[in-house]
């Protein structure tokens, strides 16, 4: 499924938070595989965004409590901006 991204998430957490909730149960609530859902836990697999606030619904929290994206450091910024 290509290479790891950068954005990480909560899902396991926040599934077992929500009632203990199995992979194949959020898979079946968000219309998807659970194959696709334990890639996109181990951050094999970005989910559109779509997806992305269909978890976070079925999880109910926000989307910026299930996926994170780091911040890019100071320096990186300002080298961009030049």
């Amino acid at each position: 499924m290509g290479k790891p991204t950068k954005v990480t998430n909560s899902i396991r957490a926040l599934r077992f938070a929500a009632g203990e909730m199995t992979q194949a149960e959020l898979a079946d609530r968000v219309d998807m595989t659970r194959q696709t859902i334990i890639a996109i836990e181990q951050g094999r697999y970005s989910p559109s965004l779509e997806v992305a606030f269909k978890i976070a619904r079925v999880l109910n929290v926000p989307l910026d409590e299930v996926f994170h994206y780091p911040e890019e450091s100071a320096s990186a910024a300002d080298s961009a901006k030049k």
